[in-house]
């Protein structure tokens, strides 16, 4: 298995929490989600899908970064093409989006 190195921050930061892990496996994608971080806890005043849209849009934001760092490219540029390929995804999806749920504490 192939995994990505935990950063810096997370290591040192003892209230760290892992929210999403993502693989590629068996041609398929997989994910590991922490689910119901935002709902369960009351001193957090934002809804739980709310906080989801700002990860990975943040998450978009890092990606673009590393392509511009990484690959000289424009990370505008790639912002504006994942924006535009995650909303044709969301309207019409390659591939379902099945699994199971399971909670844990």
């Amino acid at each position: 298995m192939k995994q990505q190195p935990i950063p810096e921050a997370a290591i040192e930061d003892e209230q760290a929490v892992e929210m999403l892990r993502v693989w590629i496996a068996k041609r398929r994608l997989h994910a590991s989600i922490k689910i119901g971080m935002y709902r369960e806890n009351k001193t957090v005043s934002i809804d739980e899908e709310r906080a989801w849209g700002i990860i990975l849009a943040d998450t978009a934001r890092h990606v673009s970064v590393a392509l511009r760092d990484g690959y000289g490219l424009d990370a505008q540029d790639c912002l504006v093409a994942i924006r535009e390929s995650f909303l044709k995804e969301l309207d019409a999806p390659t591939s379902k989006a099945d699994g199971t749920f399971v909670k844990k504490h």
